[in-house]
């Protein structure tokens, strides 16, 4: 009987044993998943240059702002509605955008707003020229000239989207403004977009942002592009003689 219970006990203790060091195996497993690594540890580094975001061309409430400014400088409507958009695009006030071997517009965009001021054009077609002497790929532009109504239907569902009255309305409305796509470019490529608009909004010319929430260059163009433009290519030709 005593050999019984001192086997019955032994048996006792190694089960005892066995099932505290599963748990603590369990735990031990638990802790090494959810360790957390130094704060200045390369995988953290990684960590934040994910989450930096730091663009040369970036948006301001002021620079909504002067978008608005210049839109009413030059005395042009916010387009309210289709009737409108329809009158001014047969008037030419606003012109299309076509499709060329450096500039591409996004499939789902109405060809009633693929449309544009034509100051807005020019700066497309230089600037999508030059792009593509660079990296030998098309720009593609998401966004045109917007009306009223549709810029109250966006806000709906995106409430990053800029009002469609007040004195930060969004350019859109004016036809002054495209939005183009970030999507597929490389940091370089992103980089030297930042830098190119950052140019010719030091010169006055362009408003506008790198966009964070939206993977969109957002460009204001201001009419006196066409007047740089035009001296531009004179001072060009000049130097080539």
């Amino acid at each position: 009987m005593l050999k019984f219970r001192t086997y019955t006990s032994s048996l006792a203790v190694i089960l005892l044993l066995l099932i505290s060091s599963q748990a603590f195996g369990l735990h031990y497993r638990t802790t090494h998943r959810n360790v957390r690594y130094p704060k200045y540890s390369p995988k953290h580094k990684r960590h934040l240059r994910r989450v930096v975001w730091n663009p040369l061309f970036r948006g301001s409430h002021e620079s909504m702002l002067r978008q608005n400014e210049e839109i009413d400088r030059l005395g042009l409507p916010r387009i309210a509605d289709d009737m409108e958009l329809e009158r001014l695009e047969q008037q030419q006030a606003l012109v299309p955008i076509d499709e060329s071997k450096t500039l591409r517009v996004e499939g789902s965009l109405d060809p009633k707003n693929r449309y544009c001021r034509s100051w807005t054009r020019d700066f497309l077609n230089d600037f999508s020229a030059d792009y593509y002497n660079r990296f030998h790929q098309q720009i593609q532009v998401n966004s045109a000239v917007r009306t009223v109504e549709q810029q109250h239907r966006l806000r709906r569902f995106n409430h990053n989207a800029a009002p469609e009255s007040g004195d930060t309305a969004s350019s859109h409305l004016a036809g002054t403004t495209v939005d183009i796509s970030k999507h597929g470019m490389t940091r370089t490529q992103r980089k030297w977009v930042g830098q190119y608009l950052y140019g010719l909004n030091q010169l006055g010319l362009v408003e506008g942002a790198e966009e964070r929430r939206q993977p969109v260059f957002h460009v204001m163009v201001g009419e006196d592009y066409s007047t740089w433009r035009s001296s531009r290519a004179v001072t060009q030709q000049v130097a080539t003689n």
